[in-house]
């Protein structure tokens, strides 16, 4: 394995490649969301479905990998399984705030345990977004899950845990976290990747770049999740024109969903409804193109819809994507 950093990619263009990076996770019988997975339900049936809709692997969580029976044996076994069904593990999700006084440590600690499944999977990139539960119980995060299998996020003028609410010192502590983790990180040839996410010290552009900018290492990079912009309040802090021309350049992976925002002024509320890639508020075309005149070379990740049939859907997406990088490659 090897990371790509930032400072050092050529002018060359890369044919993109592209995750699949499931939320909802619906396999007959089986239905629910992708998040803490049980291995088992990872099917032949399942791979061989995502192989042959196109995508090149998949990204999954340290909830789901540190499940899987039999120790490093088990480990390789599992991933003999994905790589016989052209699916391999390219990325894994690995999070949460490593300063919060409960669970920093653990989060911490989480991540470094993430490197030896990233060496047995031979994954490129370590995602993680740095939210955490929310500090007060008697307020709406604005971002919480309706149901386990329709998720439907709510934007209210306040988010808790955001940017909004962390200080500088603050941000200094994250960043000697983020140059712990990707100095230990670069001796396995992986990608740190810091996602913007809604209630996170993360959540916008200027947020985005200045952590990358006290991280200052060359395995460490942004995921621009534009999706998590748009949802974090009521009216979104900027558009994401703005992100992503912003954060093209300092990206190493890349989360992608679209919504749609219906606001209620009336009540100082948003909701949202998850739509395919080419649907909803983002324009994904002009994303596209801000991410390869910055000579993107990671992962386009595709989060997915939550509702209906994903594959179809998904699959849909996919070659929209796939149309808009050839596009631009020819």
């Amino acid at each position: 394995m090897f990371y790509h950093s930032m400072q050092d990619k050529s002018i060359e263009r890369h044919n993109m490649r592209f995750c699949y990076a499931f939320r909802r996770f619906s396999d007959y019988p089986y239905i629910g969301n992708a998040f803490n997975m049980d291995p088992e339900r990872i099917t032949v049936k399942f791979l061989k479905r995502v192989n042959g809709m196109g995508f090149d692997g998949i990204e999954l969580g340290m909830e789901c990998l540190e499940k899987i029976d039999g120790g490093e044996k088990g480990a390789k076994e599992f991933a003999k399984k994905l790589n016989d069904n052209g699916v391999p593990l390219v990325a894994i999700r690995s999070g949460g705030l490593m300063i919060d006084p409960q669970s920093g440590q653990e989060n911490y600690e989480r991540i470094i345990r993430s490197f030896k499944f990233a060496k047995i999977f031979n994954s490129e990139v370590i995602n993680g977004a740095i939210s955490i539960p929310p500090k007060s119980p008697y307020l709406d995060t604005g971002s919480g899950l309706i149901s386990s299998q329709l998720v439907t996020h709510n934007g209210l003028p306040f988010s808790q845990n955001s940017s909004r609410e962390t200080t500088m010192p603050e941000y200094e502590m994250l960043a000697e976290k983020y140059i712990s983790v990707s100095e230990l990180a670069s001796d396995y040839g992986l990608n740190i990747s810091c996602e913007v996410h809604q209630n996170s010290p993360v959540d916008n552009s200027w947020s985005a770049k200045l952590i990358h900018k006290l991280v200052n290492k060359k395995n460490f990079g942004i995921n621009p999740d534009l999706g998590n912009i748009v949802w974090n309040y009521d009216i979104p802090e900027e558009s994401t024109e703005d992100a992503i021309l912003e954060l093209a350049p300092i990206s190493n992976y890349w989360h992608c969903k679209n919504l749609t925002r219906v606001n209620h002024p009336e009540n100082n509320r948003t909701v949202f409804l998850r739509e395919t890639l080419m649907g909803g508020e983002i324009d994904y075309r002009f994303a596209v193109e801000a991410m390869f005149n910055s000579n993107y070379d990671g992962f386009m990740s595709i989060e997915g819809v939550f509702t209906g049939d994903q594959y179809y859907s998904d699959k849909m997406s996919l070659e929209y994507c796939k149309n808009l990088w050839e596009e631009l490659e020819k």
